[in-house]
């Protein structure tokens, strides 16, 4: 067929392309706008495409807005899982490892910027936007990356490392932690701010969590 759909006539991949512009031009001005405040029009503007294009793909702005966090915070969570499978799949000694995995956990990541802003409009607007978009991004995002986070400090607690029934609740508290009092958004911590921080955090988590504790 020549590179050509045989049904439709279009060149293979014209649709993914349309799609792919349509998710980053939305996830651009839901970031920047919020749920409420994005229009179809400024997304169509950002992505490049016709409004009546966007609406052969997406039924309407809340279809697109749960889209484009599903597919955002899946992307942000691969990254992060990967952090914590850097420094906490072969622990040697916990709080070390536990102090390497914080630096880098909170150590902003530029390249997922427009995802962390779109969370904070989120956050900002929860009761304006869909239940199911935040429960899209719940699960896709901070849920799994919680319980992959679970999994390692159980498995710690397991070769006596650490001390705690609840890894799920342990793992809530060390991400907590780690990141207290740092700001967010523009204002990125610096590596002394950083260190301090995720140092404190991590004794803070070893007082309530380390081996010997009641966890």
């Amino acid at each position: 067929m020549g590179g050509q759909d045989g049904a439709k006539g279009r060149p293979r991949g014209g649709l993914a392309d349309k799609r792919r512009a349509i998710m980053a031009g939305a996830l651009t001005v839901f970031a920047r706008d919020g749920y409420t405040r994005a229009s179809v029009d400024a997304i169509s503007a950002a992505a490049g495409v016709s409004t009546r294009t966007i609406y052969n793909h997406f039924t309407d702005k809340a279809e697109l807005f749960l889209a484009v966090i599903h597919d955002s915070a899946a992307r942000a969570a691969d990254a992060q899982i990967a952090i914590v499978e850097r420094h906490l799949r072969k622990v040697v000694d916990v709080k070390a490892d536990l102090i390497d995995f914080g630096r880098e956990w909170v150590t902003p990541m530029p390249e997922y910027a427009p995802h962390f802003a779109l969370v904070r409009q989120v956050k900002a607007e929860a009761g304006h936007i869909p239940p199911e978009a935040v429960e899209a991004w719940q699960e896709a995002g901070p849920r799994r990356v919680r319980r992959e986070l679970a999994k390692h400090l159980a498995a710690m607690a397991e070769r006596g490392l650490l001390a705690t029934a609840d890894p799920e609740r342990a793992a809530l508290h060390l991400m907590l932690l780690v990141a207290a009092g740092l700001p967010a958004g523009a204002d990125e911590p610096g590596p002394k701010e950083i260190d301090e921080t995720v140092t404190a955090g991590v004794h803070a988590f070893l007082h309530g969590y380390g081996a010997g504790s009641n966890g």
